[in-house]
């Protein structure tokens, strides 16, 4: 039973109540969950992801040699795009789920900051969309271009 709502025990009526300021626990369906019918969990799906990062300026050659760095350590990378306050990496990532993918996204920028000299920018925003969605929005001429040349560029 959830905090506040009332069951009912052996004919009486019992309700929790919550203490004043007490926050209410959310639920979610788990990372992961399958429902019947559903793609078995442990095969692993293609989902493009781009990662927008921004912060103070920093000089273009050090943004431009960080993110070649990056993708020397990481040659998934199939390109990113830079100024000298923001920059976009966009990538194919092979993960179970969008949970599994977006948290790998999540952790690239933080988690590579110091090996590749990234500047110490935010992340303000995250796109991560299966392979289906991002072939279809190609197709119908809305989404974004294949990434080509692959590599690391100006904006």
């Amino acid at each position: 039973m959830r905090p506040g709502a009332a069951a009912s025990r052996g004919g009486s009526e019992a309700t929790v109540a919550r203490a004043a300021g007490e926050e209410r626990a959310l639920t979610s369906v788990a990372a992961g969950d399958r429902f019947e019918g559903e793609r078995p969990a442990d095969l692993p799906r293609l989902w493009h992801v781009t990662l927008s990062v921004s912060g103070e300026e920093a000089p273009l050659k050090e943004v431009r040699r960080a993110l070649e760095q990056l993708a020397h350590d990481h040659p998934f990378l199939l390109t990113s795009r830079y100024a000298n306050d923001h920059a976009e990496i966009r990538y194919w990532e092979e993960a179970r789920d969008l949970h599994d993918a977006a948290a790998v996204a999540l952790r690239l920028w933080g988690e590579h900051r110091q090996t590749a000299g990234l500047p110490p920018w935010e992340i303000v925003g995250l796109e991560v969309i299966d392979r289906q969605t991002y072939h279809q929005r190609i197709a119908e001429g809305y989404g974004p271009p294949p990434a080509s040349p692959v590599g690391v560029h100006p904006f």
